[in-house]
Parts: C-alpha cells; sequence; structure tokens
C-alpha cells in the first residue's frame, strides 16, 4: 500500500493493501478501494464509492455517492482475467455510475479521456474508449466495445448499441436507441436515432468559422441526396471540398465500421 501522508481519507473508508493513493486525495465516508486502484493527485470521492479492480483515476477527478467504478465487466465471457479500466484526468462522475472495465477478447481496456461529465446513472460498458469532453446525460448507457470521440454529447436515456463509432462534436437527443455509426458533427434524434442535421449548435459554440459551417452544411446536403452509396459520396466529398471539417467526415465514413452508419434522411 502507498498512501500519501497528505491524502485526507475518513476513518470509516476501507482501503485493501496495494491501493496507491496521491497528493492532495480526499476520500469520504464508507467509500471502498481496492488493492489494485490507483488515484492520482486531488481524486476526491464523496460518500460510499466503490472503486475496485485495475483502475487508475486520474488527477482531479471528482466520483460522487454510490458511484461503481472499476467492478467485473458485465460479459458471460469474462472469466477473470486481469484487465484495465483508465480514467483520465479532471472528469466529474455523478451519483451512481458504473464502469467497467475492458475484457480479453476486446483488448483489454476500457478508457476515458479528460474533462468528462457523467450524470447520474450513466453505464459504461468493457472495452469503450471515450474522448475528452464528453458529456453523458442521466441514465444514458453505452454498451461494449464502443468508440465516443471527443466533445460528443449523449443525451438522457439514451442507448448506444455495442461496436457503434460516434464522430467528435456529434450529438444525440435523449430517448435515442443509436445503433450505427454517428459521423463527427452529426444530429441525432427519434426513439430508434436518426441522423437529422448537423450539431450546429455546438459547432458555433466552439467558435467553428462561417465558411466551415456552410462546408459542412453543404457535405451534409451531398451524403444526403447525391448518387451513388453512402462511401461514393464521401469519397466525392473528399475530393471536392478543402475544409479540415469535411475531411474529418470523409476520414470517418471511409474509416472501418462493425455498425454501418446513420445515414441522412
Amino acid at each position: 500500500m502507498s498512501i500519501s501522508p497528505n491524502a485526507r481519507i475518513h476513518s470509516s473508508a476501507v482501503i485493501e493493501d496495494g491501493a496507491r493513493i496521491a497528493d492532495g486525495c480526499v476520500i469520504g465516508p464508507f467509500c471502498v478501494i481496492g488493492p489494485h486502484v490507483v488515484l492520482k493527485e486531488d481524486v476526491e470521492l464523496k460518500s460510499h464509492v466503490v472503486i475496485t479492480g485495475n483502475t487508475e483515476i486520474g488527477a482531479g477527478t471528482q466520483i460522487f455517492s454510490f458511484a461503481v467504478i472499476g467492478e467485473v465487466p458485465q460479459d458471460l465471457k469474462f472469466k477473470g482475467e486481469k484487465t484495465l479500466l483508465v480514467i483520465g484526468q479532471r472528469n466529474r462522475i455523478r451519483e451512481h455510475v458504473t464502469m467497467n472495465p475492458g475484457t480479453e477478447h476486446g483488448g483489454g481496456v476500457t478508457r476515458v479521456g479528460d474533462d468528462g461529465l457523467f450524470m447520474a446513472g450513466c453505464h459504461i460498458a468493457h472495452d469503450v474508449i471515450l474522448g475528452d469532453r464528453v458529456i453523458m446525460v442521466n441514465s444514458a448507457a453505452v454498451a461494449g466495445h464502443c468508440v465516443i470521440s471527443d466533445d460528443v454529447i449523449i443525451g438522457g436515456l439514451c442507448g448506444i448499441h455495442q461496436w457503434v463509432r460516434i464522430g467528435r462534436g456529434a450529438i444525440i437527443g435523449a430517448l435515442s436507441m443509436v445503433t450505427n455509426d454517428v459521423i463527427p458533427y452529426g444530429l441525432v434524434q427519434g426513439p430508434r436515432g436518426a441522423l437529422d442535421g448537423l450539431n450546429l449548435v455546438g459547432l458555433k459554440r466552439r467558435g467553428v468559422g462561417r465558411a466551415d459551417i456552410t462546408a459542412l452544411r453543404a457535405a451534409f446536403q451531398m451524403l444526403a441526396q447525391g448518387d451513388g452509396t453512402f462511401a461514393d459520396r464521401a469519397r466525392r466529398l473528399g475530393e471536392e471540398s478543402e475544409s479540415a471539417y469535411v475531411r474529418e467526415i470523409v476520414e470517418f465514413v471511409l474509416g472501418e465500421s462493425d455498425r454501418s452508419f446513420l445515414t441522412p434522411g
């Protein structure tokens, strides 16, 4: 066990031998920390937090009451193999959130980026890769093997099907079930999620210039109404557009996919 003398730990917390607690950590009442857990500097755990497994929590992350982080995957193929959960810096993980480590057949690691907000009741399954500044609203769930890029917002009570990729800057409206890949900056809504436009509000908030937004709008129209398959239209976009944002969509569509794509209606 390695516990910094500068850590503040409530007398009722249980910390198993082998855990590593860095400077400035605050561990509240009735928390349970497993023997293979690493808490980096200034991690704060409110009361009744459980962290177990081979789990690393990045500096400055806050975890609220009754979250369970690093418990074994909800996967019948998991046989107790040593796998990892790695969570980045400055995340806010709210009440009753669950995050599972990876599985041997899925790459062995679940990875969460920096500066995310995971509201109450969210679930992140095994072998998921999340980027930076991801927001998951209350009771959203991401199934195994998904890849969620930077700056994605997933609305409340959403379900993301296993193996789905969601491109950077996309937004998923509340109550949607997403079963196919979502292009960067896409807007998805509806009970069976449909690609219904671009996340224009998010683009403007990030200061994306008018010329790039115009190029993205034109690209979306071409993807929706052009000739040929969805991939054919994306290839033509790559040949015709000089916008870095459009090229990002093209590269995403032409990349490897296990679930195909949500396409514009």
